[in-house]
């Protein structure tokens, strides 16, 4: 017996050791790469100075109305992600994507990430981009509340919301943070151990259209900026942020919303609470049977609702 669990023992051990052997050399591995990267796929757009770091602006287009994209929780790369939407949007519009700290090409912050930071930094990095208000916002899952926020508290900068699937305060009052799960993914990050699993960052640049150039500079980033400090902060602070949005009411401004079917969320009714919102918010929405990244999996469907959307909307703006 005592033979049987030494031996038992010596296993444990020796797995243990492996594994410890395995995330050192990932760590070291990681920290030779992260610096080459960081040379070989350097900012599309502009960096800007904003409370202390460094913001990535990126735009692209011209056009009547400037169309503000904002990432969801904890998407590593803004820029790319968007990239499928935006491009079919591009020719007839400005199109803006802001990088909040910790993500993409921005720097980390290492500030608070409540939502009037948030936005501050938002609304200052645009104008050092060389961007001017009134923008439509197009929030995706959590800056859902961002947006809402700024039409709340900015009415004259925002001059409608396209929701993609966005997140609104209801949600928050139903669906906790999952810290563990979280944290988890963050360390596989840190430690670089993601990089064993190139093709996780493969098959979300297949769904972002993105070319193979634009794969590479994708992955190289997903590997560094995957639930940095930045995000996780973002994520202690999302009740707190919904409970102040929620407070503020329901801003009053043209609202459409592209709800998903819910695949993946951790929660059953989803789209549900998200159309009772756009009800009562007098917006419109349409349901897509796609999962959560609806500008990825619809993207020509988004864009060509948006356009309309937005032609409505202009020649509204005309006749006031």
């Amino acid at each position: 017996m005592k033979t049987g669990l030494t031996i038992i023992k010596w296993f444990l051990s020796g797995l243990l050791l492996l594994l410890l052997l395995l995330i050192a050399g990932s760590s070291i591995n990681h920290r030779l790469q992260t610096p080459r990267e960081e040379a070989a796929y350097p900012p599309p757009g502009q960096l800007v100075p904003v409370n202390g770091h460094s913001l990535h602006v990126y735009a692209e287009g011209e056009g009547n109305l400037t169309l503000v994209f904002l990432s969801g929780s904890g998407t590593t790369a803004p820029t790319l992600d968007f990239r499928g939407l935006y491009r079919r949007l591009s020719k007839e519009y400005r199109t803006v994507v802001v990088e909040r700290a910790g993500y993409g090409w921005s720097e980390g912050g290492g500030t608070s990430r409540d939502i009037d930071t948030v936005l501050g930094e938002t609304r200052r990095a645009l104008e050092l981009a060389g961007e001017s208000p009134p923008y439509v916002l197009l929030p995706h899952s959590m800056s859902g509340l961002e947006a809402l926020h700024w039409a709340n508290r900015y009415p004259n900068e925002v001059a409608a919301i396209i929701g993609l699937d966005p997140a609104t305060p209801p949600i928050y009052e139903l669906m906790p943070p999952p810290r563990l799960q979280l944290a988890l993914i963050g360390f596989t990050a840190r430690t670089g151990l993601l990089r064993l699993a190139p093709f996780i960052c493969h098959e979300a640049a297949a769904v972002n259209h993105l070319t193979a150039a634009e794969t590479a500079a994708y992955c190289s980033i997903m590997y560094r900026r995957t639930l940095t400090a930045d995000m996780l902060a973002e994520v202690e602070m999302t009740q707190t942020n919904a409970q102040l949005v929620a407070a503020e009411g329901i801003p009053v401004v043209p609202l459409y919303v592209f709800i998903s079917n819910g695949d993946g969320l951790p929660m059953d009714n989803w789209g549900e609470v998200l159309a009772n919102y756009t009800e009562a918010a007098g917006g419109q929405y349409t349901l897509l049977d796609v999962g959560h990244y609806v500008h990825n999996e619809a993207a020509d469907v988004i864009a060509e609702e948006s356009r309309s959307f937005l032609q409505q909307l202009v020649s509204e703006m005309i006749s006031q």
